[in-house]
């Protein structure tokens, strides 16, 4: 589906959106379903209409007025979304009917937009970046992890289950079924927690009723008897381990090597929230607010999102809800917090990637596809299909947040909490004013 946008007057703006022809008969088909279950002619029953008949009976205007009227604000939002502008109300619609089910159509829609903003000199923002430090409690627990690895189980009989155990039960629900001889090691998180947790404490041969929860919410009642209990032999922390578990000779080799890799890995998580944070610290520079339809549906787009999360997981929503203690209205609140943030990021990077003219050529699309894992054959499609301009987008936002990154101040947590400290006259003014709740374009922070 493609769309132009045209700038009019103000905060305005005219979509012009061209439907592809299979869209158009889908929708027709659609519309005629539809009409056939609602409309009654004589002599057929309700949804047995003969398409000609019903035609010729309610006229080819109404039938294509009900495909468009059904299916033009999805065509809309599509195009917005492919768009990249942000309504803050209703559209207003502007066409001619379709002369047929087998030809392209077209639609315009005038809406006002969330304004774009003038983004704040970013180059005199600071912002905090986290210092890397890697304790030696993280490496000492890379170290164990190896040790449980290639530890040796010893049957124990004079004690009772306890964490870090390898355990052999019976389980078996009031209904009769269940699993014999089921081994796991307790705290790994293999089952669910009331049965772990009654294994815990059990000595070799006893039982105990468990009452556990389903993935729908209902539950079941059971009992669960310790078989057999191991605990793990851990070899010593020694060159041989070394050899055993690694490429490395020396245990002085393979613990470097764990804390390079520890530190890469918090390097990597300091950047991206310093990523984060220098585009936050614009979006409030930039006094960044989003209001209006596009915040709505930009929510509405989180909740379902956050629904199907859930129900792929087995999560009953309103069970969610109420182990939370969080009412339907507080999630959709909070929600919508977060998509006035994602909305106020997009905006003042746009308008930074405006300022700064930046442009995605198709070299750079082609590169960041390779540096996912593409291969030329799959970019080379990608291209074909119009790929490209739905992620040049993207592309350009990234490159502005780049650019925004390089250039601000960093400084260390300890600054910034020392000069926010610092009085101003602007935060003396700033305590009368209600404070802007903000969010981020594409977070994926869970509520």
């Amino acid at each position: 589906m493609e769309a132009q946008v045209e700038q009019l007057d103000g905060d305005r703006v005219r979509l012009t959106v061209d439907v592809p022809a299979h869209d158009v008969h889908h929708a027709i088909e659609h519309a005629t379903h539809d009409l056939a279950e609602r409309v009654r002619i004589p002599g057929f029953r309700r949804g047995k209409v003969p398409t000609q008949v019903l035609v010729s009976k309610v006229g080819k205007e109404r039938v294509y007025s009900e495909a468009v009227d059904s299916h033009i604000s999805n065509w809309f939002w599509s195009a917005v979304a492919r768009s990249r502008v942000q309504p803050t109300d209703q559209p207003e619609f502007d066409y001619e009917l379709p002369r047929n089910g087998n030809e392209d159509w077209r639609f315009t829609a005038e809406f006002p937009v969330v304004p774009r903003p003038e983004p704040a000199d970013w180059k005199r923002l600071d912002v905090p970046r986290r210092r890397v430090e890697v304790s030696e409690e993280a490496v000492g627990k890379e170290l164990e992890a190896l040790q449980r690895n290639v530890a040796e189980l010893s049957l124990v009989d004079d004690r009772t289950a306890k964490g870090g155990d390898v355990v052999v039960v019976d389980i078996v629900s009031e209904l009769g079924f269940g699993q014999r001889d089921y081994v796991f090691e307790l705290g790994a998180e293999r089952l669910v927690d009331e049965i772990e947790n009654a294994v815990r404490g059990l000595i070799t041969g006893e039982t105990r009723e468990v009452t556990w929860e389903l993935g729908d919410g209902s539950q079941r009642q059971g009992a669960v008897t310790l078989n057999e209990l191991y605990e793990k032999v851990l070899p010593p922390l020694d060159d041989e381990l070394a050899k055993s578990t690694s490429e490395f000779d020396t245990l002085g080799q393979l613990r470097a090597d764990i804390e390079a890799k520890i530190r890469d890995r918090l390097e990597e998580e300091a950047d991206a929230q310093f990523r984060v944070d220098a585009v936050d610290e614009l979006v409030k520079a930039s006094n960044v607010d989003p209001e209006g339809l596009f915040v709505e549906m930009r929510t509405r787009e989180l909740l379902q999102g956050f629904v199907r999360s859930l129900q792929r997981r087995g999560i009953d929503p309103n069970a969610y809800l109420q182990f939370t203690n969080t009412s339907a209205i507080e999630l959709e609140d909070r929600l919508r917090e977060e998509a006035k943030q994602s909305i106020a990021r997009e905006l003042v990077l746009e308008a930074v990637a405006d300022k700064l003219a930046l442009e995605v050529t198709d070299d750079e699309v082609r590169a960041e596809l390779r540096e996912q894992g593409e291969v030329d054959k799959d970019i080379d499609e990608f291209f074909e299909r119009g790929g490209a301009e739905r992620v040049r987008p993207e592309l350009r936002m990234k490159k502005a947040l780049d650019q925004v990154v390089a250039e601000v101040e960093v400084v260390s947590p300890e600054q910034a909490e020392a000069r926010e400290k610092i009085w101003t006259p602007d935060k003396e003014k700033g305590k009368t004013k209600k404070p802007k709740k903000l969010w981020t374009p594409g977070s994926k922070e869970k509520p």
